[in-house]
């Protein structure tokens, strides 16, 4: 139980830390208290790099779905944490999306629009305005990245001690690549919570920021299990 109470106050952070980066200080606010993207993918990458110090030697710090079911694939993790540790997150995350809104529902004149609270998306009013295909590319290809870089750090030829910081970092470049597409999600769990409560296109999108992360997850578990897994 401690590993999935750890798994919820972990993404419950990241969702609270990243998108409340982007949300409330992010690339739209005008003046010097703006973010900008370099701001949000520091946010990103930071947060995981906390937590992963904090609660890394509890559950390993997944706080990703798409992680979790990649580690399974690999053989490092069985079907009953497995689930336990979705549930967790998926529940975090939607905790931190809910003390978001509750944080940004005092803002004078708030009003909850398209996209809200760093919830992801793509197409036609949404920033960079890509289309269906290349947010489905980006968020398989930057997941598989993830994915490559976890397993070399968490290897036995890896550093543990600089583990964490290398995570934090690779995903701070793949948001500075990512934002414009799709906000950048590669985590199924940060793209549910603010979609929740955002409601309307984003809801409507969230398929590709379940199904896009898993699959770059998995195929990046088959491909070090092939090519770095064995002697």
């Amino acid at each position: 139980m401690k590993k999935y109470i750890a798994e919820l106050v972990g993404t419950c952070c990241l969702v609270l830390f990243g998108c409340g980066a982007a949300a409330v200080a992010g690339i739209s606010q005008t003046g010097p208290a703006g973010l900008g993207l370099l701001g949000i993918a520091l946010a990103f990458g930071v947060a995981v790099v906390v937590m992963a110090y904090a609660i890394g030697p509890v559950s390993g710090c997944h706080i990703n779905p798409a992680i979790t079911i990649s580690m399974l694939v690999a053989g490092k993790i069985n079907m009953k944490d497995t689930v336990g540790y979705i549930i967790a997150q998926v529940a975090g995350a939607i905790l931190g999306a809910g003390v978001l809104y509750l944080i940004q529902s005092g803002m004078p004149a708030f009003a909850m629009g398209e996209w809200a609270l760093g919830a992801n998306g793509w197409g036609p009013g949404y920033l960079g305005e890509y289309n269906t295909s290349s947010a489905f590319i980006t968020e398989a290809v930057m997941t598989f990245i993830f994915l490559f870089v976890i397993f070399a750090v968490t290897s036995k030829n890896g550093n543990p001690n600089m583990a964490g910081l290398a995570i934090g970092l690779s995903l701070t470049l793949i948001h500075m690549v990512a934002i414009p597409i799709t906000g950048t999600s590669v985590n199924p769990a940060r793209s549910i919570g603010p979609a929740l409560f955002a409601g309307g296109t984003a809801m409507s999108q969230l398929w590709l920021f379940i199904v896009a992360p898993i699959v770059g997850g998995i195929v990046a578990a088959i491909f070090w299990k092939v090519i770095f897994g064995k002697e």
